[in-house]
């Protein structure tokens, strides 16, 4: 039996273009959604392109025409989206259900719906207004459970570029270079994943029957780290000690005051991996899977190794 077809919607993201990258690696017929809304982005112009000269098939398709996103899906035999909507979740909630509409019609093909990070079926609780990230992903999960689509639901954690690489800072997205905020005592323990690991795993979970109607965790052991465990590795790495400046539970939930829409979520979801654990305070249970067991033959990257990059 070959391999599954692939089509991977939101392909020129910032995840979506390292899901594709790994499909075309491990051998699947990959397709990429070719969408009219680029219009004039010439960096996503090239990007398709580049796909294309790599062996990917360009799928034309509109979420303005449903009748062309049907057809597009019915080419594979599963769909993967990667698409971002930190700035717009509404919308990308109408995408998604869009989305998982095509795939109910088209029939017998498998979904793994845009998540990539928290748990959201564990987020009940989040404090506002971020936990509309998380409501809105169980309203796409509950679509795709009621139209009895086939699915693997892909828990990333922390991508390594956003939260490792800044030693966990909000704002930045290069490692501190005298002071560093650390959250509480800095050692409940998150999970820190470089976004090409996340992208194999993805893809290696698509024909695997151990991941089927089940949530795939990346929780490689070596790669769940407390912030101070990050920070203790920087240091090592520089040879330099960072002044680190405790902040309280209250006084970084007051810092959400006076922050746009992006800025509050952002804070909210710091608190619950930095204060509350929601990362790691839990285990992997029925109907769950952690991806590092189930292929050990990656060689996931350490964030010792991460790190190297930004000295």
């Amino acid at each position: 039996m070959g391999k599954s077809k692939v089509l991977v919607v939101g392909g020129t993201g910032y995840i979506g273009r390292r899901i594709v990258e790994a499909s075309l690696k491990q051998g699947h017929p990959t397709y990429v959604l070719q969408r009219p809304e680029i219009g004039l982005d010439m960096d996503k112009i090239q990007l398709l392109l580049s796909f294309k000269k790599q062996g990917a098939h360009l799928l034309r398709a509109s979420f303005s025409d449903y009748h062309s996103l049907v057809d597009a899906v019915k080419h594979v035999d599963v769909v993967i989206s990667a698409m971002s909507g930190v700035h717009f979740r509404s919308h990308n909630l109408l995408l998604q259900l869009k989305l998982v509409e095509a795939i109910k019609e088209a029939g017998n093909i498998k979904f793994l719906p845009s998540e990539f990070g928290i748990n959201p079926a564990r987020m009940g609780h989040a404090l506002e207004p971020g936990r509309v990230t998380f409501d809105e992903k169980m309203v796409v999960r509950k679509a795709i459970e009621e139209a009895k689509i086939p699915f693997t639901y892909v828990i990333a954690n922390c991508f390594a570029a956003y939260f490792a690489a800044n030693l966990s800072q909000m704002g930045i997205l290069f490692p501190p270079t005298d002071t560093v905020n650390i959250y509480g005592d800095g050692n409940v323990k998150a999970v820190y994943m470089d976004e090409n690991d996340i992208a194999t795993y993805t893809i290696k979970a698509v024909d695997d029957p151990r991941t089927l109607n089940k949530t795939l965790y990346a929780r490689p052991p070596d790669n769940i780290l407390s912030q101070r465990e990050l920070v203790q590795k920087w240091e090592k790495l520089t040879g330099k000690q960072l002044q680190k400046i405790s902040v309280s539970e209250q006084d970084f939930l007051a810092s959400m005051k006076g922050m746009d829409f992006v800025g509050q979520v952002g804070v909210g979801h710091f608190y619950h991996i930095f204060y509350e654990g929601c990362l790691t305070n839990f285990e992997i249970g029925e109907n769950e899977e952690e991806a590092s067991n189930l292929y050990p033959e990656v060689k996931y990257t350490r964030m010792d190794d991460f790190l190297k990059v930004y000295l």
